[in-house]
């Protein structure tokens, strides 16, 4: 089962993302983006396996405040972070992709 999208009057501010301690991935998409639902059980998969991974799953759309500071264009967009700094930003990542930012944010 995957992670539902926080609505995004209820996502968290970029502060409060920058904030969280630890290996964080933040997701952008939606419930009806055809690649967001085809990356996902993928995703899961790595979160299962990586399980010290904050998974931060928000809905996003245009003019919403989180993805925009993040300049998100395409989805699903992750978002890799450590610490509060971003370790790697991928839209539409490739399963290779995928494995090695799981990896360095570990690693960073």
């Amino acid at each position: 089962m995957t992670t539902p999208y926080i609505p995004a009057d209820q996502a968290p501010t970029r502060d409060e993302v920058n904030a969280m301690a630890g290996p964080v991935l933040v997701e952008f998409g939606t419930d009806w983006c055809g690649h967001c639902r085809a990356l996902a059980p993928e995703v899961a998969r790595h979160l299962a396996a990586h399980p010290q991974v904050k998974h931060v799953k928000v809905e996003d759309g245009p003019g919403r405040p989180l993805g925009r500071s993040f300049q998100v264009r395409l989805w699903p967009n992750l978002v890799f972070m450590n610490g509060g700094a971003v370790v790697r930003q991928l839209a539409r990542p490739s399963h290779q992709q995928l494995r090695e930012a799981f990896a360095a944010v570990e690693s960073a």
